[in-house]
């Protein structure tokens, strides 16, 4: 039987290909009522002025999570209390032969979302950084597989919406029915009868509880102040809020 450590003192990690890892963050917020995604557009080579998610190589001391809060922090500015708000979750990861012309590198990809992200600040390596309205991404020629990336990361933020709270992370922390019902609308991209919608998150146990409180004004047309509520303890939804099936384009 050969001893550890005698084995690690004449291993050579040279005598197999080398292989880089990389974090990418899909950054979503709303702004103006539509659904935001942070791109960069990058200043050197490769894909020199293509749009990217903000990535890079993950540092010798960090572990995945801790490089994908350091990326978002740089492309965004936030920090401290605000950047631990923001929800952060391992979306998969890519790996295929040639995704990297550089060398063979895998990407851990994220997803992130919050209310109220500030306007970004390009880091060192970016030309510029924007919120892109979700509709608009196909003016923009992305680099790497990142059209694959966020493709995946908007089905995965639309399916946990259905049966997850994670909506509330796009609000503040105190939320009307209504407002909570934006957000659906807004990610699943289909209006939402406000009734039936409002009874169903009701009927949901942990979704969302009573503040007790409401807002100072009525709506937009006037009538009643509207009730404020702030996320429940559950984790799950059941039952789960299922997406409208699209309607069939008339003939």
């Amino acid at each position: 039987m050969v001893d550890e450590q005698d084995f690690l003192s004449t291993y050579d990690p040279r005598a197999y290909p080398s292989v880089a890892v990389t974090v990418d963050v899909v950054a979503l917020t709303i702004r103006d009522g539509a659904l935001h995604l942070l791109l960069i557009r990058r200043g050197q080579p490769p894909f020199e002025g293509h749009w990217a998610l903000p990535g890079g190589f993950v540092r010798p001391d960090e572990d995945l999570t801790t490089g994908a809060r350091r990326e978002l922090a740089e492309e965004t500015g936030l920090g401290g209390e605000r950047l631990r708000r923001v929800h952060l979750e391992q979306l998969a990861s890519y790996g295929t032969p040639g995704r990297d012309p550089r060398m063979r590198v895998v990407s851990i990809a994220h997803l992130a979302f919050a209310p109220d992200l500030p306007d970004p600040a390009a880091g060192t390596d970016a030309d510029e950084a924007i919120w892109l309205p979700v509709t608009a991404l196909a003016s923009r020629q992305l680099a790497f597989d990142h059209g694959r990336i966020i493709d995946d990361a908007l089905e995965r933020a639309r399916s946990k919406l259905e049966y997850t709270p994670l909506a509330t992370r796009f609000l503040a922390p105190e939320f009307t029915i209504s407002e909570l019902r934006a957000v659906y609308e807004t990610v699943w991209g289909q209006p939402l009868h406000a009734g039936n919608f409002h009874r169903k998150v009701i009927s949901v146990p942990g979704f969302v509880e009573g503040t007790g409180a409401s807002t100072e004004r009525g709506g937009a047309r006037g009538g009643p102040r509207a009730r404020l509520y702030r996320a429940g303890d559950a984790r799950l939804l059941h039952p789960a809020l299922l997406r409208p099936a699209p309607e069939e384009p008339t003939p």
